[in-house]
C-alpha cells in the first residue's frame, strides 16, 4: 500500500521503495491483506476508517527486496527495493518510486538499475504514446490518475491536504520535477576537485570563514551540470547526427563555430540550421551520416559569469589576471566566486583571483530584507535627494559589510551628523589657513610646540591605522577612526585650545606659525584620507587648501605614515592631562548649574591631585589654564569643599571665580588687566602681541 501527494506520477512508477531497518506487519481488513510499516499500522487504519483490522504477520523488509508487484494500470512489473530515505513521518512506509520524477527516487533506482523512464515533455504534457493519458496535460492529471486508480480497484482513499511544496520563486507556481538528459563537467576527471580545493587555499578570503564556505561546498558538491532548457542565452555548441544521434565533439568544428560567433555574435547559432555553421564536408565520425541537427540547451548563466576573468582580464592591457579581487555578496560562494574558481582551475589550473572579498545585505531598520512587495525598500535615490550621496556613500563605509546591515532614517540621521563633524572640522580649518603659504609658512617639526607635535603624532598613529584599513578592507575601522579625530582629538581637545593661540598670537610668532602648520598638515592628510569614501567633499576642500598642489585630490597620493612625529610618551602624558581635563570640565558644569560661573574662561580651578599624578601636572602648570580653558589653575596639597572625581582617585577639583579682570581681546581674566595706559581693556600678554603686530 503506497501514498502519494502527486499522482500524476503513477504513471511513471517503476518501483516501491521500504526502509531496510523498518518491521512491516500484513494487516487482514476481512477482504485483503494490506502490507505497512509496523509504526505506521495504526495511522493508516484509523485514516481509512478500519476498525477490526489485525495483524497476520510481521516481518523484515529484507524479505520483498527485489521481488516484484504489479503496477495498477500499466503492464510491467514494479519493483521491491530498499532506500534509507523512507521514514515514519507519515504514510504507509512504502514509498511510491518513479526514478524520472525525484531525486531519491532517481538515486534508489540507480543503484536497482532502474531505467529514468520521464513520460512528461518540455511543455508540461504527458508525451503522446502515454497509455490513458498521452497528450494531457499535468494540471489535468490528479484526478485522471485517481479516476483509473478507481476504475481498477486500486485506489483505497483519496482526501485533499495541505503540505510544503516547491515553488517557482519568480512566478509562485508549483515545480514539477522530472529527469532530463544534461551536459556535465565532472568534478574527478582532470583533478578539477582536488586542484579548486588546493587553490582555495592559496586565495585570501575576506572575511576568513569565506573559506571555509566555499571549501566545504567543493568538497562536497556533485558534478557541474552546465545545460539549461531556456529559449534564450548562450548555446552549447554541439550538433548530433541526425541518423545515429552521435554527439560531434571535434575540436576543429568547436573552433570553426567559435570563429563565426566572434565576428557576428552568438545568436548566429539560432538563425542558421546546422549544416550553414557545420565546416563543409562534415560528416558523423561513427557512420558517415553527413546530416545534422542542433542542441537546444544553452549554458548554463553562472558559467556565463565564471568566464567573465577571460573574457575581461584577458583582453585588455592595462587589466591583469589572475584579479586582485572579486567582490560580491555572501550568496556567490555558490554562484559566481564558484564558478568563476571551477572554470578557470579547469582551464588554467589557476584561481581567477588572488582575493575575494564577502559582503552581507540590506535590512530595513527592523532588521527585515528589504522587498518590494512588503514596502520597506529605501532607494539610493531616495537617500541621495534627502540626504545627498556623500552620506549614503558614509553609510556604507561606516557598516560592517561583513554581516547583514541595517538602514534606516535614524541611521542615516546620524550618519549626516558625524558628516557634518568631519566637514565642519574641515571648514574651521581652513578658515584659520587663510594667507598661509606652504612654502614660507611652514614651521620644522622641531621648532614646534609640544602641544602641535602632540597633535601630529595622533595623526601619525590616525594615518597608520587608516593604510592598514584600506589595505584589509576594513572600510568602517576608517570611518571610526577619522570620525573619533575630528570629534575628539581635534574638535573637543586641540582644536579647543588652539583658538586662544591662534587668535591672540602674532602673525609672525612661532606660536602661531606652528599652530597652523600643524592643522595644514592634519587637513591635508586628513583630505586624502577621506577621498576614497567622501569623494565629493574631499575635493571641495582640496581646491580650498593653500599651496600647489594636483588638480584634484583624486590624482594625489595616499598620505605616507610619518614615523618621526611618532612620540607614544608624549601622547601618554596628554593621555593623562585629557583625563584630569574631564574631570575639571565636569566641575565647571555643576559650577555653571549654580550660576556660580557663565563661560569656562570666568573661572579658577584649584586641583589636589594624588601623588603619582601630582609632578605631570606641575611639569605642565603654566600650560594647565590654556588646555583646561579656565583662567587660572591652582595646584593644592589639601583642598577644602572640593568635588572627588570618580575617575581618578585621589583626584579633586573645586571651581571658583577668576581672579583679575577680563580682558577684552583674550577673554582671560588677568590681574594685568587696566596696568597699561596706552590699552587698559587687555592684558599684559595681549599688549605685547598688539606691539609685535606693528
Amino acid at each position: 500500500m503506497i501514498w502519494t501527494t502527486t499522482p500524476w506520477t503513477i504513471p511513471a512508477n517503476l518501483g516501491i521503495c521500504l526502509n531496510p531497518e523498518l518491521d512491516y506487519v500484513a494487516v487482514d481488513t476481512g477482504s485483503e491483506y494490506l502490507v505497512v510499516a509496523e509504526g505506521l499500522y495504526q495511522t493508516v487504519m484509523g485514516a481509512l476508517g478500519i476498525e477490526n483490522a489485525k495483524i497476520a504477520a510481521t516481518f523484515s523488509s529484507s524479505i520483498f527486496e527485489e521481488r516484484n508487484c504489479r503496477h495498477p494500470f500499466h503492464d510491467r512489473p514494479s519493483l521491491l527495493m530498499l532506500g534509507d530515505h523512507v521514514t515514519l513521518e507519515a504514510g504507509t512506509g512504502c514509498v511510491h518510486t518513479a526514478p524520472g520524477h525525484g531525486q531519491d527516487d532517481y538515486v534508489v533506482g540507480l543503484r536497482y538499475g532502474l531505467e529514468v523512464y520521464n513520460p512528461v515533455d518540455n511543455y508540461g504534457r504527458y508525451v503522446k504514446n502515454l497509455e490513458f493519458f498521452g497528450g494531457m496535460k499535468l494540471k489535468d492529471a490528479n484526478p485522471a490518475v485517481n479516476d483509473k486508480l478507481t476504475e481498477v480497484g486500486a485506489l483505497l482513499q483519496q482526501s485533499e491536504i495541505n503540505h510544503s511544496y516547491p515553488h517557482c520563486w519568480r512566478c509562485k507556481k508549483p515545480i514539477i520535477f522530472r529527469a532530463t538528459e544534461q551536459w556535465f563537467i565532472s568534478m574527478e576527471e582532470q583533478e578539477l576537485r582536488s586542484k579548486a580545493l588546493t587553490e582555495i587555499d592559496r586565495v585570501e578570503w575576506i572575511p576568513a570563514w569565506g573559506r571555509d564556505r566555499i571549501f566545504n561546498m567543493v568538497a562536497g558538491r556533485p558534478d557541474w551540470c552546465i545545460s539549461r532548457q531556456r529559449s534564450w542565452g548562450v548555446p552549447i555548441t554541439i550538433c548530433y547526427c541526425e541518423d545515429c544521434g552521435e554527439a560531434l565533439l571535434d575540436a576543429k568544428v568547436m573552433h570553426h563555430i567559435a570563429d563565426q560567433f566572434e565576428a557576428t555574435g552568438s545568436d548566429i547559432w539560432f538563425e542558421k540550421d546546422a549544416a550553414e555553421l557545420l565546416p563543409p564536408g562534415t560528416s558523423c565520425p561513427d557512420c558517415g551520416h553527413d546530416r545534422f541537427i542542433k542542441e537546444t540547451d544553452i549554458l548554463d548563466v553562472w558559467f556565463d559569469s565564471g568566464v567573465s576573468h577571460a573574457a575581461v582580464l584577458e583582453r585588455r592591457d592595462n587589466l591583469q589576471s589572475p584579479a586582485d579581487l572579486y567582490l560580491e555578496g555572501s550568496d556567490q560562494h555558490r554562484g559566481w566566486f564558484h564558478s568563476s574558481l571551477l572554470e578557470s582551475v579547469g582551464t588554467r589550473d589557476r584561481a581567477p583571483y588572488n582575493a575575494v572579498l564577502t559582503h552581507g545585505f540590506v535590512l530595513d531598520h527592523n532588521g527585515r530584507p528589504m522587498s518590494k512587495s512588503t514596502g520597506n525598500v529605501i532607494a539610493p535615490e531616495e537617500v541621495i535627494n534627502k540626504y545627498g550621496a556623500e552620506i549614503l556613500r558614509l553609510w556604507v563605509a561606516a557598516t560592517d559589510y561583513r554581516d547583514d546591515i541595517r538602514l534606516g532614517q535614524e541611521t542615516l540621521q546620524r550618519l549626516s551628523d558625524a558628516y557634518r563633524r568631519i566637514r565642519n572640522t574641515a571648514r574651521y580649518i581652513l578658515g584659520n589657513l587663510e594667507g598661509f603659504d606652504p612654502a614660507s609658512d611652514m614651521v620644522d617639526t622641531e621648532e614646534m610646540l609640544e602641544l602641535d607635535r602632540w597633535a601630529l603624532s595622533r595623526l601619525a598613529g590616525l594615518i597608520e591605522r587608516v593604510e592598514k584599513a584600506y589595505s584589509d578592507y576594513e572600510f568602517h575601522v576608517i570611518y571610526h577612526a577619522v570620525h573619533n579625530f575630528c570629534a575628539i582629538d581635534l574638535s573637543a581637545f586641540y582644536l579647543d585650545i588652539l583658538k586662544d593661540r591662534i587668535y591672540t598670537s602674532p602673525k609672525s610668532s612661532i606660536e602661531y606659525r606652528s599652530a597652523r602648520t600643524t592643522i595644514y598638515l592634519v587637513l591635508d592628510a586628513m583630505t586624502r584620507m577621506i577621498a576614497p569614501v567622501l569623494s565629493f567633499t574631499a575635493d571641495e576642500i582640496w581646491q580650498k587648501l593653500p599651496g600647489q598642489r594636483e588638480e584634484s585630490v583624486h590624482l594625489a597620493a595616499a598620505p605616507v605614515p610619518n614615523t618621526a612625529w611618532r612620540d607614544e610618551a608624549l601622547e601618554d602624558r596628554y593621555e593623562q592631562l585629557q583625563k584630569v581635563r574631564g574631570a575639571v570640565s565636569k566641575v565647571l558644569e555643576l559650577a555653571r548649574g549654580e550660576k556660580r560661573i557663565g563661560q569656562s574662561l570666568e573661572a579658577k580651578a584649584f586641583i589636589q591631585a594624588p601623588e603619582e599624578l601630582l609632578p605631570l601636572l606641575q611639569q605642565y602648570q603654566q600650560q594647565l589654564p590654556a588646555y583646561f580653558i579656565v583662567s587660572q589653575v591652582e595646584l593644592c596639597t589639601t583642598l577644602e569643599g572640593a568635588t572627588m572625581d570618580e575617575g581618578i582617585e585621589g583626584l579633586r577639583v573645586r571651581i571658583d571665580a577668576a581672579e583679575g579682570q577680563k580682558c577684552e581681546r583674550c577673554w582671560n581674566y588677568v590681574a594685568s588687566v587696566g596696568t597699561h595706559d596706552e590699552h587698559p581693556a587687555i592684558c599684559a600678554r595681549c599688549v605685547d602681541a598688539l606691539a609685535a603686530a606693528n
